[in-house]
Protein backbone atom coordinates (compact mmCIF):
# COMPACT_ATOMS: atom_id res chain seq x y z
CA UNK A 1 0.00 0.00 0.00
CA UNK A 2 1.23 3.47 -0.93
CA UNK A 3 0.59 6.49 1.19
CA UNK A 4 0.39 9.56 -0.52
CA UNK A 5 1.10 11.78 3.03
CA UNK A 6 3.21 14.87 2.26
CA UNK A 7 5.67 15.47 4.08
CA UNK A 8 5.04 17.99 7.01
CA UNK A 9 7.90 20.34 8.83
CA UNK A 10 5.59 19.86 12.00
CA UNK A 11 6.41 16.58 12.39
CA UNK A 12 10.01 17.43 12.57
CA UNK A 13 10.66 19.49 15.42
CA UNK A 14 13.31 22.62 15.54
CA UNK A 15 15.19 20.31 19.06
CA UNK A 16 15.35 17.26 16.10
CA UNK A 17 19.63 16.50 15.81
CA UNK A 18 18.62 14.11 12.92
CA UNK A 19 20.22 15.37 9.68
CA UNK A 20 18.04 17.12 7.94
CA UNK A 21 18.65 14.94 4.23
CA UNK A 22 17.48 11.88 6.64
CA UNK A 23 14.45 13.31 7.73
CA UNK A 24 12.28 12.48 4.65
CA UNK A 25 13.19 8.81 5.07
CA UNK A 26 12.88 8.63 8.58
CA UNK A 27 9.10 9.89 8.23
CA UNK A 28 8.96 6.94 5.27
CA UNK A 29 9.43 4.30 7.97
CA UNK A 30 7.37 5.74 10.53
CA UNK A 31 4.42 6.04 7.42
CA UNK A 32 5.20 2.00 6.68
CA UNK A 33 4.86 1.43 9.77
CA UNK A 34 1.82 2.99 10.44
CA UNK A 35 0.28 2.16 7.00
CA UNK A 36 1.23 -2.34 7.81
CA UNK A 37 0.39 -2.34 11.43
CA UNK A 38 -2.13 0.34 13.25
CA UNK A 39 -5.44 -0.99 14.01
CA UNK A 40 -6.53 1.91 16.05
CA UNK A 41 -5.27 4.84 18.28
CA UNK A 42 -6.47 6.62 20.95
CA UNK A 43 -5.38 9.86 22.63
CA UNK A 44 -5.68 9.00 26.59
CA UNK A 45 -4.30 12.29 27.45
CA UNK A 46 -3.24 15.53 25.75
CA UNK A 47 0.66 14.72 25.99
CA UNK A 48 0.45 10.95 25.16
CA UNK A 49 -1.09 8.33 22.19
CA UNK A 50 -1.66 4.75 21.63
CA UNK A 51 -1.24 2.98 19.04
CA UNK A 52 -3.20 -0.90 18.50
CA UNK A 53 -0.85 -2.18 16.25
CA UNK A 54 -1.23 -5.77 14.68
CA UNK A 55 -0.01 -8.54 17.05
CA UNK A 56 3.28 -10.19 15.23
CA UNK A 57 6.76 -10.91 16.76
CA UNK A 58 7.76 -8.54 13.15
CA UNK A 59 5.71 -5.90 13.98
CA UNK A 60 6.97 -5.16 17.38
CA UNK A 61 10.60 -5.45 16.32
CA UNK A 62 9.84 -2.82 13.85
CA UNK A 63 8.46 -0.44 16.25
CA UNK A 64 11.04 -1.34 18.88
CA UNK A 65 13.67 -0.51 16.78
CA UNK A 66 12.41 2.43 15.29
CA UNK A 67 11.05 3.94 18.46
CA UNK A 68 15.12 3.38 19.50
CA UNK A 69 16.14 5.90 16.70
CA UNK A 70 13.61 7.80 16.95
CA UNK A 71 14.79 8.43 20.48
CA UNK A 72 17.98 8.98 19.78
CA UNK A 73 17.59 11.94 17.43
CA UNK A 74 14.44 13.41 19.13
CA UNK A 75 14.83 12.49 23.44
CA UNK A 76 12.14 14.55 24.22
CA UNK A 77 9.75 11.20 22.69
CA UNK A 78 9.37 8.67 25.27
CA UNK A 79 7.97 5.33 23.69
CA UNK A 80 6.85 2.45 25.47
CA UNK A 81 6.11 -0.67 23.56
CA UNK A 82 3.86 -2.97 25.23
CA UNK A 83 2.95 -6.86 24.56
CA UNK A 84 0.38 -8.25 26.43
CA UNK A 85 -2.55 -10.80 26.46
CA UNK A 86 -2.25 -11.24 22.63
CA UNK A 87 -1.90 -7.45 22.08
CA UNK A 88 0.85 -5.20 20.83
CA UNK A 89 0.65 -1.20 21.66
CA UNK A 90 2.96 1.12 21.07
CA UNK A 91 2.60 4.41 23.60
CA UNK A 92 4.13 7.90 22.69
CA UNK A 93 4.53 10.49 24.65
CA UNK A 94 5.99 14.42 24.82
CA UNK A 95 6.15 17.08 27.30
CA UNK A 96 3.68 19.67 26.73
CA UNK A 97 5.80 21.74 24.73
CA UNK A 98 5.79 19.11 22.16
CA UNK A 99 2.27 18.61 21.51
CA UNK A 100 2.16 20.30 17.95
CA UNK A 101 4.67 17.22 17.40
CA UNK A 102 2.64 14.60 18.85
CA UNK A 103 -0.68 15.69 17.09
CA UNK A 104 1.25 15.66 13.93
CA UNK A 105 2.51 11.96 14.56
CA UNK A 106 -1.21 11.33 15.54
CA UNK A 107 -2.52 12.80 12.18
CA UNK A 108 -0.27 10.94 9.49
CA UNK A 109 -0.93 7.43 11.73
CA UNK A 110 -5.02 7.92 11.85
CA UNK A 111 -4.64 8.51 7.58
CA UNK A 112 -2.66 5.41 7.98
CA UNK A 113 -5.12 3.71 10.03
CA UNK A 114 -8.16 4.35 8.20
CA UNK A 115 -6.84 3.86 4.58
CA UNK A 116 -6.23 0.47 5.89
CA UNK A 117 -9.01 -0.33 8.30
CA UNK A 118 -11.82 1.89 7.33
CA UNK A 119 -14.83 2.25 9.77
Amino acid sequence: MTQNIAFDQEWVPSACTLPTAEQPLRVAEFDALFADAVQALERPERTRLRLELVFSPEYAARAAELSARENGCCSFFTFTLTVADGRLALEVAVPAEQVEVLEALQARAGAAAEAKWPV
